[in-house]
Order: structure tokens, then C-alpha cells, then sequence
């Protein structure tokens, strides 16, 4: 067996960054941008109003008189000078007209024909915004996983087409004779597929594409059969069917076709039985049937194998776990490492975490309920209520 951390950069080496693809800007939310975005103009454009109001020139007082020569708005400039004691109706996002210094905002004045007139008290605000207070022409957006936030930015950079990584198609097979899908009748030894549907979400939310293909049974030809539906695939995810049993195949039929294993067992639980190699021009990884440790073992290995073919910075691939305090006692881990389902809440510094009673890695309604992975080192000793912990969030 391999420690956990010996699996993962062993399954981190399986996969490489994908090409760059360049996706219309209103399909670019959630894609990884690998490389800068570059501005094409300044924003804004033109010096421009930032109230609705009156250009003028100048410091004006309280009572100072001005004759409105022209108006302006959003989209359509005045394109007139104004001149000392003349003023030019203006609305918000309008440019600001030449030889105009300051926006009397309309609150601020009473106005009678062509004529305002400035009220005392009022604003001494210029509410202009200059040319280019935003972002200049050449300025970058960097690379980064783009947020509904960032698709505003690029527009007003005026890129159209976003340069993404190709997003990375991950294949996934539930393997065994026990298995049927959500809304059949299942025979009386056989039990409901469900590890597919938790892998396909955690992968699409990481950014993948994803291809749920048929169960795969119990026979060499069977998951032949399967295996050959995820050609194209960039990594391919199979669940059961790799420990040591009379009837777990994954392993044999995958070296059939080319597969190069990388490792197989590693100390931690759930999931010991996991396996990892490269077939053809894919990953193979061969999570354990049993639902907990399918799910644990995606977040620890196949997540991290998604963001790396993405292209996202090191420290992104694998985020470093989380600090928080013990909220019992704990007994002892074992020889191999313990990734526990467990529950937060609010603490004074940092939040406090408490390990689900129950561990099996058949019980997926403890899985449901947590919201952490409380890490317990291989070899780790007993540990009281207070001590400070690491952990992942679910």
C-alpha cells in the first residue's frame, strides 16, 4: 500500500493540461481562462457623467445663474463647447461635453426655461468619472476560473471570444452484477446504482465534461464492451470491481487493453482498494464500489486529476486542507489514514468539527449530512476535545 499522498501525485502525473479553446463570452462562466484576457479600449471611453444632472464649467456658488445650451445622454454626446456661465443638460453614462469641469447634480438646482440656478447647500461633488478610471487599453484580466462576476469585466474589455481550456471528458462506469439503475425494480440480491450520479455531479462542478455510460457486469465481455464506449475519454472512472475478488475484473480486462498500471491499494480508509494507470490516451482510475469511499476518494483523487488537466495553478489542483478544533474526543487511527465524515459549526476562531458516530462506508446518509472530512493520520494517536485538526469540505 501507498500513502495517500503517494497516490495522488502518482494520479496528478496521469493526466497533462488540455489545448486552449476560445468559447463565446456568454459560454465562458465557469471555464478556465489559463492565459490573460488583454483590454482593447479604455473603460470608460470618455470622460463621462456619473449623475444625472448639469455640466458646467468651473467652481460655481450659490446663486450663480446658467444659460443651458445643450443636453447629452447615454449613447448620444452633445458635441458643442461650453463656455463660461453655460450649462448642458446631462444624464448618467453620457460624455462629458468640452470645457465642462463639474456636474451640478439636478437636485441641486431650480431651473426656469433655459435658465438653472444653483441652490444653496448644495453638492461640491465633480461626479465625473474620468476616461479610463476603470481599466486602460492593454490592461490584463489574469488567468483564472472565470466567475459570472469576470464575464462583466471581459465584455467591457470587449472580448468576445474567451480563450478556455478544453474541458476534460471523464467516462464513468459502475461496474457489477448487483446494480440497477434509479427506477427499476431491483431483483431481490441486487441493489440500486448510485455512486455514478455523486461522481458525475463532483466532476461537472469541477469544471469536466461528462459521459455516464451503461453498468458494466460481471463478465470479461461485458466490461469490454464498456470500456470501449469511453474511447475518446480523457479520464475514465470505474467503480467496483477492483479489489480482489473472484468476479472484480476492472483490472484484468483494463491490462487486456493497454492499461499501464500506476499503483493499486493505498493506506487510508474508506477506500483502500484504489487503482490508478494510464490506457491508451487516457487515465484510468478504479474507485472502490462501496458509495463512501467512492465519493471520499473522488474528492481526494479525481477532483485534483480534473483541475490539473484544466490547468489550474498547483496550489488550486490540490487546495491544502483546512484548520479547525476538535469538538470530542477521538480514539487512535490505525495504520492506515482516516478520512472521517464529520460536521462543522461555528466556533470563537476557528470552527469546530464533529466526527459522525457512525463510519461504515456503506452509509451514505452520514455522507449526506456531513459538510467535512476530518483528516486522522495513519498512526495517530487518541485526541481530546479542543485540539486543533485538519480537514476538507464537502
Amino acid at each position: 500500500m501507498i500513502s495517500v499522498e503517494e497516490a495522488l501525485a502518482q494520479c496528478l502525473a496521469l493526466v497533462a493540461p488540455l489545448p486552449v479553446e476560445h468559447v463565446p463570452l456568454a459560454q465562458s462562466c465557469g471555464r478556465y481562462m489559463p492565459q490573460p484576457a488583454t483590454a482593447t479600449r479604455d473603460q470608460p471611453p470618455f470622460a463621462a457623467s456619473a449623475m444625472d444632472g448639469y455640466a458646467v464649467q468651473g467652481d460655481p456658488a450659490a446663486g450663480d445663474r446658467f444659460t443651458v445650451v445643450g443636453e447629452a445622454g447615454a449613447g448620444h454626446a452633445w458635441h458643442g463647447t461650453l463656455g463660461p456661465l453655460q450649462a448642458a443638460r446631462i444624464f448618467t453614462g453620457a460624455p462629458l461635453p468640452a470645457g465642462a469641469t463639474r456636474v451640478i447634480i439636478q437636485e441641486d438646482v431650480t431651473r426656469d426655461g433655459d435658465v438653472i440656478t444653483l441652490s444653496a447647500g448644495a453638492d461640491t461633488g465633480t461626479h465625473i468619472r474620468p476616461a479610463g478610471q476603470d481599466f486602460r487599453a492593454g490592461d490584463t484580466l489574469s488567468a483564472r476560473l472565470l466567475r459570472p462576476n469576470d464575464l462583466a469585466l471581459l465584455a467591457s474589455m470587449n472580448v468576445p471570444l474567451v480563450p478556455v481550456t478544453r474541458r476534460p471528458v471523464v467516462a464513468i462506469i459502475a461496474t457489477g452484477d448487483e446494480l440497477v439503475m434509479p427506477g427499476e425494480t431491483p431483483g431481490p440480491d441486487q441493489i440500486i446504482a448510485s455512486n455514478s450520479f455523486t461522481l458525475k455531479a463532483l466532476a461537472e462542478e469541477a469544471g469536466a465534461e461528462v459521459r455516464l455510460l451503461p453498468i458494466a457486469r460481471d463478465t470479461v465481455e461485458a466490461l469490454s464492451f464498456v470500456l470501449g464506449l469511453a474511447e475518446g475519454a480523457d479520464i475514465i472512472v470505474t467503480t467496483g470491481g477492483a479489489s480482489v475478488g473472484d468476479h472484480d475484473l476492472v483490472a484484468q480486462v483494463a491490462e487486456s487493453l493497454g492499461l499501464q498500471r500506476a499503483f493499486w491499494k493505498i493506506a487510508m480508509r474508506p477506500g483502500k482498494p484504489l487503482m490508478a494507470g494510464r490506457m491508451g490516451n487516457a487515465a484510468l482510475l478504479g474507485l472502490p464500489g462501496n458509495p463512501v469511499s467512492s465519493v471520499v476518494c473522488a474528492h481526494l483523487f479525481l477532483l485534483p486529476m480534473i483541475r490539473a488537466a484544466l490547468g489550474l495553478p498547483a496550489e488550486a489542483v490540490s487546495p491544502p486542507p483546512r484548520s479547525a478544533l476538535l469538538a470530542q474526543d477521538v480514539g487512535p487511527t490505525g495504520p492506515r489514514a482516516h478520512y472521517m465524515r464529520a460536521t462543522l459549526t461555528q466556533g470563537e476562531a476557528l470552527p469546530l468539527i464533529t466526527p459522525a458516530d457512525r463510519q461504515d462506508s456503506s452509509l451514505l446518509s452520514v455522507l449526506s449530512a456531513a459538510d467535512a472530512l476530518l483528516i486522522r493520520p495513519a498512526g495517530d494517536g487518541p485526541r481530546r476535545a479542543g485540539e486543533r485538526v485538519s480537514y476538507l469540505p464537502l
